[in-house]
């Protein structure tokens, strides 16, 4: 009888560990959506250089585009040489080599047997023709293989201005104007956006998110949540407190402090506002037992530091939602 008693206590630990190691709202999964660049991971920052991409969403993932390199059959270029790729300059050439060549054999002479003045006229003739026949065919094949060359090299290969504005933007989002943040301090750092201007006033409301995102978590408050979130992440969000139900534990995460963050990046597309920010925070997140209040998980006096990239979306003049969280 205590053998059973302890494979199930085994058992419970086995079972309850994994899914209270990372309690918070959110943690231990990256999930929804960043519109257009759900599938793209965020710029990197000091505060999370890397970040795990979303792996669950409601955005439907966009198909790779196909690298545009295959040329049509049609387009692609022949095999031979020149006279192979244009058989009515060969078989113009053969022909009069040919005439000519007959008509030394049956003694005319290459001029087709015109005799005097008028043989050499028409050996005289042949070789303009053949002359020309020759400086029309170099023309064709450097037009050829300038044509074949020039589709080879992008446009903006060589475009400064592209690849430079590209290191600029990172550099800005590594060493941006620090902003004062919570806790009198400055902790969120300001970088180069993508056509969307971050101001302090919308650092001061991704912190404010921070905070009640966790607090109506800690409350089982989905109806609260529904103004904090999309619909989408409120659905992963009531996953998780339906399974911590089903556990018989619940999750209280207080005392949430933004500690350091930065923009990652900030873009507009279809109408929606969208902001994507790294956040190192600290918290009390302790995970009890429903029926008697134990510590499961957690402490209820220690903090503990987390780091993760949040989206934010507004609709244009309006507040700002979560959108997405992903585990850095």
């Amino acid at each position: 009888m205590k053998n059973i008693r302890w494979l199930a206590v085994v058992a419970a630990v086995i079972i309850v560990a994994p899914s209270l190691a990372e309690a918070r709202a959110g943690a231990g999964s990256s999930s929804g959506s960043r519109g257009g660049k759900t599938d793209q991971a965020p710029a990197p920052t000091q505060t999370a250089p890397t970040s795990k991409p979303v792996e669950r969403s409601a955005t439907p993932q966009q198909p790779a585009q196909k690298a545009a390199t295959a040329a049509p059959a049609a387009a692609a270029p022949q095999a031979g040489g020149f006279m192979a790729r244009n058989p009515f300059v060969s078989g113009l050439m053969g022909g009069m080599l040919g005439a000519g060549l007959i008509g030394m054999m049956f003694g005319g002479g290459f001029s087709g047997g015109l005799g005097g003045a008028g043989g050499m006229l028409g050996l005289l003739l042949q070789f303009l023709l053949i002359g020309g026949l020759a400086y029309l065919a170099v023309r064709l094949f450097r037009g050829r293989n300038a044509a074949q060359v020039a589709p080879a090299r992008p446009a903006h290969a060589y475009s400064a201005g592209a690849y430079s504005a590209g290191r600029d933007e990172a550099a800005m989002a590594r060493s941006g104007g620090l902003l004062p943040g919570g806790g009198g301090g400055p902790v969120l750092v300001g970088s180069a956006s993508q056509g969307l201007s971050i101001t302090e006033n919308d650092y001061t409301a991704f912190e404010a998110l921070l905070s009640d995102v966790q607090t109506a978590y800690s409350k089982g408050d989905l109806t609260g949540m529904r103004a904090l979130a999309t619909p989408e992440m409120v659905g992963y969000f009531s996953e998780e407190l339906s399974g911590n139900a089903s556990r018989g534990v619940e999750n209280k995460v207080e005392s949430v402090k933004l500690e350091q963050g930065d923009l990652s990046e900030s873009w507009s597309e279809a109408g929606l506002d969208y902001a994507t920010v790294a956040m190192r925070f600290s918290m009390i997140d302790v995970t009890r037992t429903i029926a008697d209040a134990k510590v499961v998980d957690g402490s209820d006096h220690d903090r503990t530091e987390a780091t993760e990239v949040w989206t934010f979306l507004r609709s244009r003049g309006g507040k700002w939602i979560l959108s997405a969280i992903q585990q850095a």
